[in-house]
């Protein structure tokens, strides 16, 4: 039953009840309305309560009933509101542990709120490119104010009802049993004359109305700042604008006007297809749901490099205590100072209070004996991208850790089940690909090896989401997902500068398409010299592998980038910003001359088209070959972790909203250019295209 009705002396007490979250689906909507019903029709009843079972009150919409005839089925959320507020009786919502998006605007349309202290209270619509669609827009700001509304609704924050406590949106904040609570608030509210308060007809704030202009221009500037592209957050403003100027139901006409135009604009699409994408990401083909896990308490960290650090601080921050290994005093020394250093500035810049930094300072343990990773329930090697160095850590690692324990290495590219092959245990060898810096990127590819046992699958998943991450499952292959697909990426740009553009147009191109940063920015903050290896390797390995020769003449000359001073761009210390290099478009101009190639004009569109389109080849040779199991986990890839703009969806979904003809017809046209024997169509991708399908 998705609405439990039970009477409680003359309390009818509506219980949500659609596991996990109480998601509004239809059968909980057309339930709160006959719930509604049966206790106006009851003498006895005086009040009515409504809240959620099991761990939320509501967490908004029924996601599993999205795109089907149910999520638009009468009664729609605002059709329930709308009883709720003509309710006779008085209708009190008891929130607790979760209140978000229709959710919370469902209790926004009752008379009283009562919410428990810890009540997690969000309005984020706009994550999925949308606004809230039941009056949230119009009853927010009459119970917190314009201010805080604003920033609410247009960015998705998370408020604790604690920190609501002083505002009109709850009558009592509660630190007990927040029903009990309820009922007896009902008892109260119940005894009081008629009529009960609407939010509707609430004013708004006068004090704050008089500098609304003000608010709203600061809002529409944060939503541009920061969420580029993307219209929801000002559509968000807009309808706030709206209702306070012209009246709530002005207001509500023009949210519902809003709504109905994002919803299916070409950016909600890509974010909704994002929202699916991370939770397709979790489950595993042949990997059941129930698969049991390894108890993790404890984790050992090889190498306090950069890499090493930012790793053991991702798990720290989880509350896990973390031995720290390194084979020199000094190098130890170096990688624990740095860690203090980002605990010091985060305490600085307010982000982490002076408790919870010594806190997560003192899980990490650091050690020079491998010995003292004995104990340890996962170990992590993050050393030096060598086979040769990797080989002695896991010979070391063998030998030492206990039985059960999970053997992970944070390689990007080498072979995983050669490394596994090291040891006696295959079966508890995975891959862990963390992304720098660890401790704040959200992208985690997980390397499913030959061998890896499905426990210790579903372990390091279960794990990853306790440490903040995104986890993806990668099959083994030169570069995994991302960086496989990243050095077609980099070629294509190497060539398009022997071809005719420069650095600065490359990146300023597809920056301005969404990325966070071009590749040339990028590869000068990686440091050049981590691509003048891999490609050191690719020469011996693939020496019929065509590279452009620009990078490593960049290299030779010492140029590896910001932290050089001096890379694809010139850097001045103490600042980032990327100014044109002089020697290096002489050094473009000369490899170009001497490969006797005529440079030519690049349009930005072409430039996107190349390097998108590079991305999507090789992502099809990818899901062609199981590399990875569907077309939105190479997407959750590049939105998670390579700066790909949320509101393109990922590689794969942009190809789709294109069309994959279109893609394939460019890449032929690409063909027929200079440099363009490295382009082979992927079989995939042509064959979907044929057939007028897409990868999703």
């Amino acid at each position: 039953m998705s609405v439990e009705y039970t009477k409680h002396d003359h309390i009818a007490l509506l219980t949500l009840n659609n596991p996990p979250v109480n998601g509004l689906g239809h059968a909980s909507r057309a339930g709160v309305v006959a719930g509604v019903e049966r206790a106006l029709a009851d003498a006895t009843i005086q009040a009515i309560v409504i809240t959620g079972a099991g761990r939320a009150f509501s967490g908004g919409a029924d996601i599993t009933e999205f795109n089907t005839p149910k999520a638009t089925a009468a009664p729609m959320l605002g059709e329930v509101i709308a009883v709720l507020e003509s309710s006779r009786k008085p209708v009190i919502a008891a929130l607790h542990s979760v209140a978000m998006g229709g959710g919370l605007e469902l209790a926004l349309g009752a008379h009283y709120r009562v919410a428990a202290a810890t009540t997690q209270i969000a309005l984020p619509e706009v994550k999925l490119g949308l606004l809230p669609g039941a009056g949230g827009t119009q009853r927010l700001p009459r119970a917190v104010g314009i201010e805080l509304a604003l920033r609410m609704i247009s960015t998705g924050e998370v408020v604790q009802a604690q920190a609501l406590a002083h505002t009109a949106l709850f009558d009592k904040v509660v630190d007990g049993d927040v029903v009990a609570a309820a009922r007896v608030f009902a008892t109260e509210v119940a005894a009081s004359p008629g009529p009960h308060p609407k939010l509707r007809e609430r004013p708004v704030d006068s004090g704050e109305s008089a500098v609304a202009a003000a608010l709203y221009q600061a809002a529409r500037e944060r939503a541009k700042r920061c969420a580029r592209g993307q219209p929801a957050p000002l559509k968000c403003v807009a309808a706030i604008e709206r209702g306070v100027s012209a009246g709530f139901d002005a207001g509500l006409a023009f949210e519902r006007e809003c709504f109905m135009e994002l919803v299916s604009s070409p950016e909600s699409r890509a974010l909704r297809h994002a929202f699916f994408a991370e939770r397709a990401a979790s489950k595993i083909p042949g990997v059941a749901g129930d698969t049991p896990v390894r108890a993790i308490r404890s984790i050992g960290v090889v190498g306090a490099g950069t890499m090493g650090r930012g790793i053991a601080m991702s798990f720290a921050q989880a509350g896990l205590p973390v031995t720290l290994l390194e084979m020199r005093d000094e190098a130890l020394q170096n990688g624990m100072a740095a860690i203090r250093r980002h605990y010091e500035s985060q305490v600085a810049s307010g982000k982490l209070d002076e408790a919870e930094a010594a806190k997560r300072l003192a899980l990490i343990v650091p050690s020079l004996a491998y010995e003292d990773l004995a104990q340890a329930d996962l170990i992590i090697e993050a050393v030096f991208e060598e086979f040769a160095v990797k080989e002695q850590v896991f010979n070391r690692l063998d030998a030492v850790a206990k039985a059960g324990a999970i053997l992970a290495s944070n390689t990007s590219t080498l072979d995983l089940n050669r490394i596994a092959a090291v040891t006696r245990r295959p079966a508890d060898v995975v891959g862990l690909h963390f992304f720098s810096p660890a401790q704040v990127m959200k992208l985690l590819e997980v390397v499913r090896g030959t061998h890896t046992a499905e426990e210790v699958l579903a372990t390091v998943m279960k794990l990853a989401k306790k440490i903040g991450k995104t986890a993806v499952v990668s099959g083994v292959c030169d570069g995994f997902i991302g960086n496989r697909m990243v050095e077609q990426y980099l070629r294509q740009a190497l060539f398009m500068l022997e071809e005719g553009a420069l650095p600065q147009q490359i990146d300023n191109a597809i920056e301005q398409f969404g990325f966070a940063m071009g590749p040339f920015r990028m590869s000068d903050l990686a440091g050049n010299d981590i691509g003048w290896a891999i490609r050191k390797r690719r020469a011996l390995e693939h020496p019929a592998f065509i590279y452009p020769k620009i990078a490593d003449k960049l290299c030779e000359l010492g140029r590896f980038g910001q932290k050089t001073g001096a890379g694809w761009y010139d850097y001045v210390p103490g600042d980032r910003q990327a100014h044109p290099a002089a020697a290096v478009d002489a050094l473009i101009l000369d490899s170009a001359s001497a490969r006797g190639i005529a440079r030519r004009e690049f349009s930005d569109g072409e430039i996107v088209e190349r390097l998108v389109f590079a991305l999507v080849n090789e992502g099809a040779e990818i899901l062609e070959e199981g590399i990875a199991a569907r077309a939105s986990d190479i997407d959750m890839v590049y939105l998670s972790g390579y700066g790909f703009p949320l509101n393109q969806g990922g590689p794969m979904f942009y190809a789709d909203s294109l069309g994959l003809r279109h893609v394939c017809e460019a890449i032929k046209g690409f063909q027929s250019q200079a440099n363009g024997a490295v382009w082979q169509l992927a079989p995939l991708l042509a064959r979907l295209a044929e057939e007028g399908r897409g990868f999703n």
